[in-house]
């Protein structure tokens, strides 16, 4: 049993469509990784540097176009606290990465079959 041209013409734009989105995708994906790799790289020499300094050392954070005096304990749970918050983004970018290659891996296998 053999598949009318319109029918085969129209599967094939929706498999080419799926994969072209998924394409996209993943390069946006990709770079929203490198922004949080960059981020988390930020964080982490932001930290050591704190760690480094002296206890009685005042900290300044800047909070729009002025610096407020915050205790370095703070400082650090902050951080601490930024730095699982993109962990757990990294993760889910992962996962979405993941999702998205399987999409587009499946579209160009139902193209190849299709052809």
């Amino acid at each position: 049993m053999s598949i009318p041209n319109e029918a085969l013409q129209k599967i094939l734009i929706e498999i080419e469509q799926k994969a072209s989105f998924s394409q996209q995708q993943i390069s946006i994906v990709k770079s929203q990784m490198a922004a949080k790799s960059r981020e988390s790289r930020m964080l982490q020499l932001t930290a050591k540097e704190v760690e480094s300094l002296p206890v009685e050392t005042k900290v300044y954070e800047g909070v729009g176009k002025m610096f407020i005096e915050t205790p370095a304990p703070a400082v650090k749970k902050r951080l601490q606290s930024e730095t699982e918050g993109l962990k757990s983004d990294m993760t889910n970018l992962e996962k979405k990465l993941h999702y998205l290659e399987t999409t587009y891996k499946n579209s160009i296998d139902n193209l190849e079959q299709l052809l």
